[in-house]
């Protein structure tokens, strides 16, 4: 048991003066958000040599292997190509 006191008041809120480590915290936002841009990946090559290089970009955290297109011939002998479309931040 606390005993109370007559006229005194409690609080859990932190006293309204600025410290040290709050002045040093920048109160600004950035003046404009990063622009988004469509860019578009092209991949030639042999079907195995496309498949891999996609896993390797899925490895690298840059893409999802079902984010590309199914792969497409070329019309040249054992060639193949495959599109990804995707957004990226610019600036």
């Amino acid at each position: 048991f606390i005993p109370s006191i007559p006229g005194a008041v409690a609080s859990t809120v932190a006293a309204a003066e600025p410290s040290d480590s709050a002045a040093a915290i920048p109160n600004r936002l950035p003046l404009e958000p990063p622009s988004r841009e469509q860019v578009r990946l092209l991949l030639f090559g042999t079907l195995s040599a496309v498949h891999s290089n996609i896993l390797l970009l899925h490895q690298l955290g840059y893409a999802e292997p079902n984010d590309w297109s199914r792969p497409i011939s070329t019309g040249r002998a054992n060639e193949v190509m495959a599109i990804l479309t995707k957004r990226v931040e610019v600036g």
